[in-house]
């Protein structure tokens, strides 16, 4: 009889494993644990040197070239954006989308004027819809993402002057 419970205890288990790297899939996190008093699960994705060195450059790099306006200021950028006194970054890992809904118009514009508390972007991270809002008043000079772009935790999404 104690095989019977051990066999349907594995069985969830593998269950629950394969949820959770479905959701470390859709989700586009690196790492992810789920911990009870009976079962505790990490899994992680490791694709090399993946933390902000990785990120950091594959950012700004194309995105910086293609702003017309603000060159001179990202030719400062791309050593480390979110070192930008003005830089606004992500709080988590997510997916970062610039409107509220697919066909809406984005919420900024470079150039725009933005006040405090106002939405620049939505970060979803586990199917939650988590809004980044401006922490200060001032003038979009850079926008660092792109819609649907995966971002990492400290990541700059946008500099504010």
């Amino acid at each position: 009889m104690a095989s019977a419970p051990k066999s349907t205890s594995s069985k969830s288990e593998t269950k629950l494993v394969k949820e959770l790297a479905d959701i470390l899939d859709a989700s586009g996190l690196a790492e992810i644990e789920y911990e009870t008093e009976a079962v505790s699960i990490r899994l992680s994705r490791v694709t090399g040197a993946m933390p902000v060195a990785a990120v950091a450059p594959a950012a700004p790099a194309p995105v910086a070239p293609a702003a017309p306006a603000p060159v001179t200021p990202a030719a400062n950028a791309p050593a480390n954006p979110a070192s930008h006194p003005g830089a606004v970054t992500s709080p988590m890992v997510g997916t970062v989308y610039t409107s509220p809904e697919p066909d809406a118009p984005a919420f900024i514009s470079e150039g725009d004027t933005v006040k405090a508390g106002q939405t620049l972007f939505i970060v979803e991270a586990m199917k939650v819809m988590n809004p980044i809002t401006a922490p200060k008043a001032g003038k979009i000079s850079t926008i660092l993402v792109q819609n649907a772009q995966p971002v990492e935790f400290g990541e700059a999404l946008v500099i504010i002057e």
